[in-house]
């Protein structure tokens, strides 16, 4: 069983990985040419494709041009680098080294930048969403950029695992860099909803969250069925047998 998650935008370098080996990215190559384009980018052009203020665009600006795909050894692992709302549940930080190795086998990132990243693979500071229509030799989107490849190197992680199920703990705009065509995996869905006067709806805020711990609850269990994750109780939880599908599993509280 594969786990993906989405990466957050909220970045922390400040405090020093724990003690743990770091590994590289596996998709160097593709990421450093992305770097080649992301440096030749304005300010106004950063501005433009991402959406976001003169102040970071500058930040980010600044973040492509010190990014130097020669040094992977710099950096942070992922799981701790990233600190959004998703990475809030999995709080990867107080996980131990054993916990930590197991999740290095079945847990996986999405990254514009990089492509698929395991937990312990080290990255430098950088915003680039997948969904950012970054014109290059491939395409004129981040999708047509990664093509096959993320699916590909998927399917590689998944040799010699007894349950060769992805389950999709991201979102719908980073498992859009999964080609479906490519990837040889089932793929199971959960969904985690709030239930208030007799109605179920997703706040994403917690929806993210929840993510994130149920990737932490399949690290600590050592889940390798996917099947076994309906068990997942965390804060309040529980798994909906009558309003799921094969495919998608409703969590609600």
């Amino acid at each position: 069983m594969l786990i993906v998650l989405s990466p957050a935008k909220r970045l922390d370098f400040s405090d020093p990985s724990p003690d743990v080996p770091a590994t590289l990215p596996r998709l160097s190559e593709d990421m450093a040419s992305l770097v080649r384009t992301a440096k030749r980018q304005t300010r106004a052009d950063l501005r433009r494709l991402m959406g976001i203020s003169e102040d970071l665009a500058q930040l980010n600006r600044e973040r492509f041009q010190a990014l130097n795909p020669e040094t992977p050894e710099v950096g942070v692992q992922a799981a701790f680098a990233f600190a959004g709302d998703v990475y809030q549940g999995l709080e990867a930080r107080t996980l131990d080294s054993q916990a930590l190795a197991f999740a290095q086998d079945h847990l996986r990132v999405l990254s514009g930048l990089y492509g698929l990243l395991r937990p312990l693979d080290r990255i430098q500071p950088y915003r680039l969403e997948m969904g950012t229509r970054l014109k290059t030799r491939r395409g004129s989107s981040l999708y047509d950029f990664w093509g096959d490849r993320i699916s590909k190197q998927l399917n590689a992680d998944a040799e010699g695992h007894a349950d060769r199920t992805l389950v999709n703990l991201a979102s719908q705009e980073y498992f859009g860099a999964v080609d479906a065509k490519a990837l040889k995996l089932p793929v199971v869905t959960p969904h985690f909803r709030e239930e208030k006067d007799g109605e179920s709806r997703i706040v994403s805020f917690f929806a993210k969250k929840a993510r994130g711990a149920m990737a932490r609850f399949a690290v600590e269990a050592r889940i390798e069925v996917a099947e076994d994750l309906k068990g997942f109780d965390h804060d309040g939880y529980r798994f909906q047998k009558a309003a799921s599908t094969e495919t998608d599993w409703i969590f609600t509280r």
